[in-house]
């Protein structure tokens, strides 16, 4: 009788460790968040991505272009992740072409301001944004990182 209540017992303390596990495996450990500079490593290609990605799924005819980048922050877990904080303006140039074209004006100039959370695997060229929320130019250029759903109140 002694044997099968043994057998339950350790099967039920092998799934408790197994279920200890899998949630250590959940939780990302940060090692390293930094503010970056535009020309740090990797980030001038995920600009590129991200301005390339925004001009195919915009519904507008002209391409818009990133003219400032307002904040880079990188952040390292088990993978590279970038929050980028950009000012992007309509240009005169028709899709697909953005990286040379004057912005436009009177009438037809438009100016946004974008946060992208990107997943970056620079050495496979694998990008994934993982957030976007972009505003007219009234979205405060301040705006925290922790939500930038909700600008803060200045």
């Amino acid at each position: 009788m002694a044997g099968p209540w043994r057998a339950l017992q350790l099967l039920l303390a092998i799934l408790v460790v197994l279920v200890a596990f899998s949630d250590q495996f959940r939780k990302r450990t940060f090692i390293k968040v930094s503010e970056e500079t535009a020309v740090h490593q990797f980030v001038p290609e995920t600009l590129y991505f991200l301005n390339d990605q925004y001009n195919r799924d915009s519904d507008d005819i002209h391409s818009f272009r990133i003219f400032r980048v307002l904040q880079v922050q990188s952040q390292v877990t088990d993978h590279l992740e970038y929050h980028i904080l950009v000012e992007m303006w309509r240009t005169k140039c028709l899709k697909p072409k953005f990286s040379s074209c004057a912005p436009q004006e009177g009438a037809q100039y438009k100016e946004i301001n974008c946060y992208f959370s990107v997943s970056v695997n620079p050495w496979a060229e694998k990008y994934k944004i993982l957030k976007k929320h972009c505003e007219d130019s009234t979205f405060p250029a301040a705006a925290s990182w922790a939500d930038p759903q909700t600008p803060s109140a200045q």
